[in-house]
């Protein structure tokens, strides 16, 4: 007689491709962050005028626009790995979810304001 083995699932079980999408996303915001820093420590005192002539390079645009798509992924798997540990119910979790996501797209949303208006 064959013993019937019920597995429980629980989460979503992501594993590798969010591992490496956690690290991808380190790896792009910490080029872009010591390109930042080289820019601005070597550069002309900051000023507006400064600010906004780096920022009128298009590939200032694109490498900021790939930090904050970076950022945003980063924190959505992170933020949904919390919740998925730490919060139990069903629907308090999906309204969360739902909260992180909307949040997360409206701050990049926004990013795409500010850099192309």
């Amino acid at each position: 007689m064959e013993a019937v083995v019920e597995r429980v699932v629980t989460g979503a079980h992501y594993g590798l491709r969010d591992w490496l999408a956690q690290r991808i996303t380190a790896a792009i915001m910490a080029v872009y962050t010591v390109i930042v820093l080289a820019v601005l420590i070597g550069g002309a005192p900051i000023s507006h005028a400064v600010w906004k002539d780096l920022f009128a390079q298009g590939w200032m645009r694109v490498a900021t626009l790939l930090f904050a798509a970076s950022f945003a992924w980063h924190a959505w798997v992170g933020m949904r790995d919390i919740l998925m540990d730490y919060v139990k119910p069903a629907g308090a979790r999906l309204t969360l979810e739902v909260a992180v996501l909307l949040a997360v797209a409206g701050y990049l949303g926004w990013t795409i304001q500010i850099l192309w208006r």
